[in-house]
């Protein structure tokens, strides 16, 4: 599958340049750094459309999710999800598909964490496009859609790992804010990181927060709301603050439970 994408973008790459009026002529640097580019997904750190902040969380789908719905619509706040499919919880569980029907009726954008929470950088191809293909079918048995964004557990990627995103047509999301609580910030000090960020009003925020801890849900989530909309920020999806068109690769049906849906 890679090695046909790599090849694909070389006949590309030569069909662009035999087309150019005039000979062009290219290093074997410059000729790979090009291949990479078209074969490797995106990666956005930060928004791009002004005035607006994304709130989102890791590692769910998790029992506190729907008290973090409830509270973002209390503010009239869109969020994404980036969820695992067997992390904390198996993701097929009765209540998990419920959590994630909750919030993805409430229009909050789900998005894919991969599977186990595995170290991309650590993984071979084929066991990284395993643990996003999982995922996705996870997400299409229970909501009918295919994420068209994937976040890499701890942040780490690669160019390979680029390489298998883009061929499973997902762009990858980081953040420029972390709200400390997966690394044992106590919730005080997550609330004064959201204070601070607010009083220096960057352009827009991309915030990473974790649902499966009981103080972000029900501390720090209605602080950082509180202290975001007084700078007049609007609470969007990722897809939203980077000005995408859609949040999903693709929409259908969603599927009846069977004997399928286990981890």
């Amino acid at each position: 599958m890679f090695t046909t994408t790599r090849i694909l973008a070389v006949s590309l790459l030569a069909a662009v340049v035999s087309a150019l009026p005039t000979k062009v002529e290219l290093s074997k640097d410059e000729a790979l750094h090009i291949v990479r580019q078209a074969t490797a997904a995106p990666v956005y750190t930060a928004c791009s459309v002004p005035n607006t902040v994304a709130i989102t969380f890791d590692d769910g789908p998790y029992k506190w999710n729907t008290d973090i719905v409830n509270t973002l619509a209390q503010y009239s706040a869109k969020a994404t999800f980036f969820v695992n499919g067997n992390n904390y919880e198996c993701i097929y569980s009765a209540e998990n598909e419920q959590r994630l029907k909750t919030a993805y009726a409430a229009g909050h954008q789900i998005a894919s964490h991969t599977w186990a929470h595995l170290d991309w950088k650590t993984l071979s191809k084929d066991k990284l496009m395993s643990e996003m293909t999982l995922t996705d079918t996870a997400l299409v048995k229970i909501l009918g859609v295919k994420p068209a964004f994937v976040r890499p557990p701890y942040g780490s990627y690669n160019a390979a790992s680029q390489e298998v995103a883009a061929a499973n047509g997902q762009s990858i999301v980081i953040w420029d804010f972390d709200s400390g609580d997966s690394v044992g910030e106590p919730a005080k000090q997550s609330e004064t990181d959201y204070q601070n960020i607010a009083a220096k009003k960057p352009v827009n925020i991309l915030t990473l927060n974790h649902e499966t801890y009981d103080s972000t849900a029900h501390e720090v989530l209605p602080f950082a709301l509180n202290a975001l909309k007084a700078q007049g920020y609007s609470f969007v999806t990722v897809a939203e603050c980077l000005g995408s068109t859609t949040p999903y690769l693709s929409q259908t049906t969603p599927a009846v439970r069977d004997a399928t849906w286990k981890c």
